[in-house]
């Protein structure tokens, strides 16, 4: 599947942060094989240098690992993959925070809407099923 890529963020960051979000989701579990680089590039329609760029800039974050001669794995390392969980939350908080502030949103008005967003999520889930 190749990627649509946004032109405001570094192409090997937005790899990043799409293989993050499937070890957070669980579509990529601890432990897991990634593809070989050359397999995830074409996969995702990259140069090979810039997904050797992604793995190595993940593993320097603690989030994969390299085992010479079999390929590089999502970590086993529980506790980081939890603080992985952690910053990107906050990461996404603080972008929604911002644009928000930026559209001259109160943090109570944003707040309200969370609490509002969930209630009609919640009457969805309980009339669709």
């Amino acid at each position: 599947m190749v990627m649509d890529f946004k032109p405001d963020k570094p192409i090997y960051q937005q790899l990043i942060d799409k293989v993050s979000s499937e070890i957070i989701r669980g579509d990529r579990n601890a432990g897991d094989k990634l593809p070989s680089v050359r397999e995830f590039a074409v996969e995702t329609g990259v140069n090979a240098n810039t997904m050797q760029r992604v793995y190595r800039e993940m593993e320097q974050l603690g989030i994969v690992e390299t085992k010479r001669g079999q390929g590089t794995f999502v970590t086993e390392n529980l506790d980081r993959l939890q603080k992985l969980r952690t910053e990107m939350k906050q990461l996404y908080i603080e972008a929604f925070v911002q644009d928000m502030s930026e559209l001259g949103f109160t943090l109570d008005e944003m707040v309200d809407g969370l609490v509002h967003y969930q209630g009609e999520r919640e009457e969805k889930n309980d009339y669709t099923e």
